[in-house]
């Protein structure tokens, strides 16, 4: 595949342009190892490092055109040097081209929000799956193009890789895809050059303050989805989250809400649940689904809502999607035989995902079993809401175990005695810290009894823990069943 660099640019704000630019290129990198003959190298400024400071390797291994933001010293003769506004756009849009706009011709519908959106994505995949449409899927768990699975590697992919799987899913016969929209995928412009058939705002609570700063800042940046909606596409919001409206201020698109409290477009009402799953009545017809608890009416809720939007008869949607399953690792429920003893594995890793967890555990619950939770809390990601976290913790356990998630690059004992912070001197008493996850999995087991639940929170479907750079394996929702194995032969 190779294309004429001018025809990539299309849609991009040029600055300065010196060489040929009607050379054909053979494809596009923003890292400098990967660079080849033919190839454009894109110079990103990220986080941690900025690709102006490899231009030299780019050329050194053949990228024969050089896109970038900033001023450089010194040009080598020969070759076509691009300045743009902004590099990272460049590459959004170049991408989309490079790939023949993919996304111009399958219906896309991104979902942002702190929770909710892996689940409710996975819903939509399975939902369209089973109604005979060619569907993708770009999650944090795994993506999908009909009935392949890739694996993920970030919520929201770089626009190289968006615009090659959304690619792949023409070649396959999709036409819809759904997918995860980050945060800091959309301050990173990586949804660039991807047109999106609608966009769906799930909640906001606070987490990643250590990219972005401030709250205002993490809002300012998930609204960036709605502020490009086209006028032909759909916004749909929850409007009982308080932030549900300011998303989509100014916002061209056609809106939508739905919600469980106020007068909204699409509404829901409980009727009766279990740790098994939950009736909800949607649109005066009384449904049966295999998730439960509130956070998951709303996601069941919202992906009926895209599904009417897109064109689905109401009947059908609600028949469908009364038996998908839930996201991997998100409140996943493993029992022994008996269904005596019950573990919940769930990815609840912000303060408000944890405490949707346990009110609903709590709610459920339906004798005096003890709530025994062992939760974490990531290294390297946003400090301020550890002693949130172990709050929470406390408030809705009888017993506490905290321990490692994926500490990363800091100690692990001292992310425990920031998450100690917030135990009160009252609630001292049914903390334990036991750092080794492994061991603490086992320890809440071997403190269990007949009937009681244990939430293992903070990493879902994750299969391994980040330690120092090192990704070693280990998979909550495999020990667990492991264990509950045990409790059974003995």
């Amino acid at each position: 595949m190779s294309k004429i660099l001018s025809q990539l640019l299309y849609k991009v704000p040029l600055e300065q342009t010196s060489g040929d630019m009607n050379l054909l290129v053979e494809g596009l990198t923003f890292d400098s190892r990967k660079a080849t003959i033919g190839m454009v190298f894109i110079a990103i400024q990220g986080t941690q490092t900025d690709g102006h400071d490899y231009i030299g390797q780019a050329i050194a291994t053949g990228a024969t055109a050089i896109v970038h933001q900033n001023d450089l010293p010194e040009k080598q003769p020969g070759l076509t040097y691009i300045r743009v506004k902004d590099s990272a756009f460049a590459l959004g849009q170049m991408a989309a081209h490079f790939f023949d706009n993919p996304s111009e011709k399958l219906i896309v519908v991104g979902v942002t929000g702190t929770n909710g959106k892996t689940t409710t994505v996975t819903l939509l995949y399975q939902l369209f799956r089973k109604m005979g449409y060619g569907t993708g899927m770009l999650s944090t768990v795994q993506n999908w193009i009909n009935e392949t699975a890739y694996p993920s590697t970030h919520t929201t992919p770089d626009p190289i890789q968006l615009q090659s799987m959304m690619a792949q899913m023409l070649l396959a016969g999709c036409t819809h895809c759904f997918m995860e929209v980050s945060s800091h995928a959309l301050v990173q412009q990586r949804v660039a050059g991807i047109k999106f058939a609608g966009a769906v705002f799930t909640n906001i609570s606070h987490d990643h303050l250590d990219f972005h700063q401030t709250f205002d800042k993490y809002i300012a940046a998930k609204k960036l989805l709605f502020d490009h909606l086209p006028s032909k596409a759909f916004a749909l919001t929850n409007i009982d989250d308080k932030r549900g409206m300011v998303m989509v201020q100014n916002c061209k698109a056609s809106l939508h809400t739905y919600a469980l409290l106020k007068d909204a477009a699409f509404r829901t009402r409980f009727l009766s649940h279990t740790l098994q799953g939950m009736e909800l009545e949607i649109e005066g017809q009384p449904v049966w689904f295999t998730l439960t608890g509130k956070f998951n009416a709303y996601n069941l809720l919202c992906v009926y809502a895209v599904a009417r939007l897109l064109g689905l008869e109401a009947e059908d949607t609600l028949t469908q999607l009364s038996i998908v399953k839930p996201a991997p690792g998100r409140f996943e429920l493993i029992t022994d035989r008996a269904m005596q003893r019950f573990a919940i594995v769930d990815y609840a890793h912000t303060p408000d995902a944890l405490q949707n967890v346990l009110e609903t555990i709590a709610e459920l619950r339906t004798r005096n079993e003890q709530v025994i939770t062992v939760v974490g809390c990531g290294g390297n990601r946003d400090k301020a809401k550890r002693p949130v976290m172990a709050s929470i913790a406390c408030a809705f356990s009888d017993k506490v175990i905290f321990t490692s998630d994926n500490p990363r690059d800091e100690n692990p004992d001292e992310i425990l005695d920031e998450m100690m912070a917030g135990v009160s001197a009252t609630e001292y008493r049914k903390v334990l810290r036991v750092s080794d996850r492994r061991e603490a999995i086992r320890t809440a087991f071997m403190m269990s009894g007949k009937g009681d639940i244990i939430l293992i929170a903070g990493k879902g479907h994750e299969n391994y823990q980040e330690v120092k750079g090192v990704k070693h394996p280990f998979d909550d929702r495999a020990f667990a069943r492991e264990l509950m194995n045990e409790t059974e032969t003995n």
